[in-house]
This record gives C-alpha cells, sequence and structure tokens, in this order.
C-alpha cells in the first residue's frame, strides 16, 4: 500500500513537471514520514503525528556524516509532507489537510562569503585536469546550481556560437548562458580529449560530464572533487560549489554587470532573489 501510494506522488510531481532531483527526494522524504508512523493510514494522520515526525528530526542522526540534520533538510521534509497532503487532498484521498494550517521554523540562509579573482585565478591554476577544470567553468564561469550540472548533456552546450542551454532549471524554467570563446574551448577540450576517451566505457552517452566509470557525474561526486580542487589550492576557507555561482554573480556586478542581467544569467524569478549579490559588492568596494 505504502509503495503505490508513494509512486502516485512521485508520478503527481512528474506531470506538474517538477525536476528528476526532486521526483526523487520529495517522495523519500514523504516515504521517511510514513515509515515512522507505520500504524498510520495518510488518511488517518493528525497535526500530532506531523509535530511528533518533525520532533524527531530534530535529533535524528545523520546517516552519512557527523552530527544531526540541517535546518535546510528538515524544512525539505516539511517542503515535502505539504507537497504530500495537499496532492491527497486534491485527489479526494483525505478531507482534511493536517498541514494546511500548521507553521514551522524556516531555515536560516547562510552568509556566502565569495571568492576573490585572484582565488578563482588560483582554482584554475590548481586544476589538473581538462574535467576539473570544465567542472570550474561549469559552477563559476557559467554559474550553475548543482541539479544543473549533473542534468547537463552533451547537446546542451554549442561550442561555435559559445551558448550553454539550461533545459530544466530551478522552478522549471529554461536559459541560454553566453559563455566566452576561452570557455568555450576549454569546454570543447574536455569533451572533445578527456569525455571522448571515456566513451568507449560510456553508460550513458547523453551526459556532458563522466565519472570514472562512465556513468553520469552526480551531485556528491561535484562536491568531493571541487573540495579536493580548494584544498590542494591552499585557499583556507570555505567554498562550496554554490559559493562558485555566488562569485561569479558578484564579480559580473563589480564588473558593471545590470541587475536584470545578473537575475538572468543565474535564473532567478525575482530581482529580490538576486540583490544579495549587490551587498556583498557594496561591501567589497568600500573595503578597496
Amino acid at each position: 500500500m505504502m509503495t503505490k501510494t508513494i509512486q502516485d506522488f512521485r508520478n503527481y510531481l512528474l506531470q506538474l513537471g517538477y525536476s528528476k532531483s526532486s521526483v526523487y527526494m520529495l517522495p523519500e522524504c514523504v516515504k521517511e514520514f510514513l515509515e515512522y508512523h507505520s500504524t498510520t493510514t495518510p488518511e488517518a494522520v493528525t497535526q500530532k503525528h506531523i509535530e511528533s515526525f518533525y520532533n524527531w528530526l530534530q535529533v535524528r542522526p545523520h546517516k552519512r556524516n557527523e552530527g544531526g540534520l540541517s535546518e535546510s533538510y528538515i524544512y525539505h521534509h516539511v517542503y515535502a509532507l505539504k507537497l504530500f497532503f495537499s496532492y491527497l487532498e486534491e485527489t479526494g484521498q483525505i478531507k482534511y489537510n493536517p498541514i494546511s494550517v500548521m507553521k514551522f521554523k524556516r531555515p536560516k540562509h547562510n552568509t556566502r562569503e565569495p571568492l576573490t579573482k585572484a582565488e578563482i585565478n588560483r582554482l584554475f591554476e590548481t586544476a589538473q585536469t581538462l574535467k576539473e577544470t570544465a567542472m570550474l567553468h561549469l559552477f563559476y564561469s557559467c554559474g550553475l546550481r548543482r541539479s544543473e550540472a549533473v542534468e547537463l548533456n552533451t547537446k546542451d552546450i554549442h561550442f561555435k556560437s559559445c551558448l550553454l542551454y539550461v533545459r530544466e532549471g530551478k522552478g522549471h524554467k529554461r536559459r541560454a548562458i553566453p559563455m566566452t570563446v576561452k570557455v568555450s574551448e576549454e569546454l570543447e577540450n574536455y569533451y572533445l580529449q578527456e569525455r571522448s576517451d571515456s566513451q568507449r566505457k560510456a553508460k550513458d552517452t547523453e551526459a556532458f560530464i563522466l565519472n570514472r566509470i562512465g556513468s553520469r557525474m552526480r551531485g556528491d561526486s561535484y562536491n568531493r572533487i571541487i573540495k579536493e580542487i580548494v584544498k590542494t589550492s591552499g585557499i583556507a576557507r570555505l567554498c562550496t560549489l554554490h559559493h562558485l555561482r555566488h562569485s561569479i554573480a558578484t564579480h559580473l556586478l563589480e564588473n558593471g554587470l545590470s541587475l536584470e542581467n545578473v537575475r538572468d544569467f543565474l535564473g532567478h524569478s525575482y530581482l529580490e532573489a538576486t540583490q544579495i549579490y549587490t551587498k556583498v559588492s557594496k561591501y567589497q568596494l568600500k573595503s578597496l
């Protein structure tokens, strides 16, 4: 019964156009909730069931790393449950949506200090392979989100016209990202040399970045490789994939690109989401 419920919810998300990662992760969060209350059917769920699960998430240990769950990860479960019970209500499977009037603590957004241009140059100098250089270009030069890099296919990059297409960004938005000639050439170098060598054993013939066994590069692998590059470079501060995206946005604003153009480059829906970078930029300019 639970398996069918999860699969039906997954199909519902597919029909709404959610990304592949969301179609996988959101039902998994719901599955964890249903397993926690294994003796309760969805139509019998009350606010107390949701509260007890939410409180349990606060103390639940992380399955991969030491410590507990982050605020963002916990809220991801809340978001999944909101979608799930809305789906049950829309399809007539429940008469009352128990989570509709509940309020939860929103996660605090970490302030990401962008890297300087000198630090970005050091990362590129540290890259030892064409693949590592290509990865830095995807997250810095092209400002991709992690999920966008995972879903990127070779056909999405037009080397001659210097354009990279994001077919399904956050909020199901598509966008075209302009590249410099140098960025386009270095991405093409990876494709023609390192990636072609891996093509013989490729399990995924569409993906642009392949891992060592020829499959599509996953998000955690991107994280690990970038972390290794940062460590080798000697940059002694936090630098994640999103720091690279944050850094290119800041640098573009510093170079005079308009806020509207940076918004379109990043794939934001609203200017408010882009304005965080203006604060960092002004702070840096004052320190010059």
